[in-house]
């Protein structure tokens, strides 16, 4: 599967682009979505000119793994993932398409990021070290970089097409989208990451945190967009862990760290990523791929 061609925006007289993300590009159908996962990558709130080959499938084969793992516990924007089901208009697109986009339900998305934290890392560590608390969640004294919280915590934030998501407090994510509803999606956030934590931490992988998102369809909320990816979430290798300081990970912060180390102001231009990032980024993708499910992508 991975020897697809990289993919590239298309052009489909049945289904056209509607909406182009930092990372995933959706076409309409008639009655559905179609969802591609491209090979961008972003850091710093920019879309770096170099593609990481393969990613976007990579990233659309751990979500599927998560969805099927979740399947029983709450629905999903899945209508179909093997290509071969997919309408015969878009057959000639195989060796583009194939691994890497699926066909969804067209839900009416909420608009906030509903994000999880277990750990103390990223923009909730600053927050902890300025004020104690982290998105006005007060935390105990003492807790260093890296740091497991006592238990799980919803830190819901703005969503953002271009630029940076803004963490919000619970009350404001309540006043956007309705007290009930926060309720709701706090609640189901905080299950399927613990849950999710648990089975990861067996397989060698902390999920430090993540963010989901979700919408309705029939009335009734589903899970939709990607799920526990290493785009979305912070994986850690279990081995080597040590609170305190920053953790190696399976994450792009592979790719914020490269560009860190060249200096870059965070300005336009942006820079390329050399073969050997791009190689390195490739195979952490992967293995987290392998450490979750026992699979190799082919």
């Amino acid at each position: 599967m991975l020897q697809v061609e990289a993919y590239k925006k298309l052009s489909i007289p049945q289904c056209p682009l509607i909406k182009q993300g930092k990372v995933r590009d959706i076409y309409q159908l008639d009655n559905a979505l179609l969802m591609v996962a491209t090979d961008r990558i972003s850091a710093f709130d920019f879309i770096l000119p170099t593609p990481i080959h393969t990613k976007g499938i990579i990233l659309t084969q751990i979500s599927l793994f998560w969805f099927d793992f979740f399947n029983s516990a709450i629905p999903n924007h899945i209508i179909e993932h093997d290509f071969n089901a997919f309408p015969e208009f878009l057959q000639p697109y195989k060796s583009t398409l194939e691994g890497r986009s699926i066909i969804i339900k067209k839900a009416e998305v909420f608009p906030i990021e509903c994000v999880v934290r277990g750990y103390l890392a990223g923009s909730g560590y600053n927050d902890y070290i300025k004020t104690g608390s982290v998105c006005t969640i007060k935390l105990p004294t003492g807790l260093a970089k890296g740091s497991q919280l006592p238990e799980p915590i919803f830190t819901p934030a703005t969503k953002a097409d271009e630029g940076h998501d803004e963490n919000i407090s619970f009350e404001e994510a309540a006043h956007i989208i309705g007290t009930e509803n926060a309720n709701k999606l706090k609640n189901m956030s905080i299950e399927i990451y613990s849950r999710a934590r648990e089975y990861a931490l067996t397989k060698g992988i902390i999920i430090a945190d993540t963010k989901f998102e979700f919408g309705v369809y029939n009335g009734e909320i589903i899970l939709i967009d990607e799920v526990l990816t290493p785009d979305s979430s912070r994986f850690w290798p279990a081995n080597h862990y040590h609170i305190g300081k920053e953790q190696p990970s399976y994450d792009k912060q592979f790719v914020r760290d490269y560009l860190e180390s060249i200096n870059w102001n965070k300005k336009p231009p942006v820079p390329e990523l050399p073969v050997d990032i791009v190689s390195k980024t490739i195979d952490k993708y992967k293995e987290a791929y392998h450490q979750l499910t026992n699979k190799n992508l082919i």
